[in-house]
């Protein structure tokens, strides 16, 4: 008789990430929840600890199908999703291009990075919010200067980096991105660049923009 395949040890450690992203995303976890049992499930030795972390919790959409990409190629009027997780785990995941950002985007970052590419991406009405937990891994963030960016992050032996340069979108009807979360010895870093842009032009191009300003009004 044919024995069953075990189930390998680092497959369900993955799984069981995930699924905790997921708790995260519809409030069944708090920030703190959460770093305390993706603290143990990055130790766990066994497929019963793994498995306990969430026992007690309820039944939630497949975490598969919420982190699936959600490119379009055209401009939607309503945020094509509710919400959206985007998990990097001794990896990276990445979204950029024309993609259409759900209205909440939850990020989960651990020993891996992720990037948010938002440039191109078609932004529904309304707030766009992005809620980080990065552990040992990080988020870069990518926005362009025609939306308006609140970021409030907290860093625990890690960093959140605000990088933008240069003044706010003036129109009052652009895009709100609103930038949250936790890195625990992990790193944030926002930045506004055009479509195309590097940092190092960037930097060039705010400069520019700073002086020509001066000189319009005779400094």
């Amino acid at each position: 008789m044919a024995q069953p395949t075990p189930v390998p040890l680092e497959q369900t450690r993955q799984a069981i990430i995930q699924q905790l992203a997921a708790h995260y995303a519809v409030d069944n976890l708090t920030d703190e929840a959460l770093e305390e049992r993706m603290d143990r499930a990055t130790v766990a030795t066994t497929l019963e600890e793994l498995r306990a972390l969430v026992a007690d919790l309820p039944a939630v959409i497949d975490p598969h199908h919420l982190a699936a990409s959600t490119a379009a190629p055209v401009v939607r009027s309503v945020h094509s999703k509710e919400q959206q997780i985007i998990v990097g785990i001794m990896g990276g995941a990445e979204r950029k291009g024309g993609w259409a950002p759900a209205k909440n985007i939850y990020v989960v970052a651990l020993m891996g990075g992720v990037g948010l590419d938002f440039r191109d991406a078609h932004f529904g009405p309304g707030v766009t919010t992005v809620s980080i937990f990065a552990m040992m891994g990080g988020a870069e963030i990518i926005v362009p200067p025609g939306v308006h960016v609140d970021v409030d992050g907290i860093a625990i032996m890690g960093g959140f980096e605000d990088g933008r340069y240069g003044p706010p979108p003036s129109d009052p009807n652009a895009p709100v991105l609103h930038i949250g979360g936790v890195a625990i010895m992990g790193g944030v870093e926002v930045s506004v660049r055009e479509p195309g842009e590097s940092v190092r032009d960037a930097k060039k191009r705010v400069r520019a923009e700073q002086q020509e300003r001066r000189r319009l009004r005779g400094g």
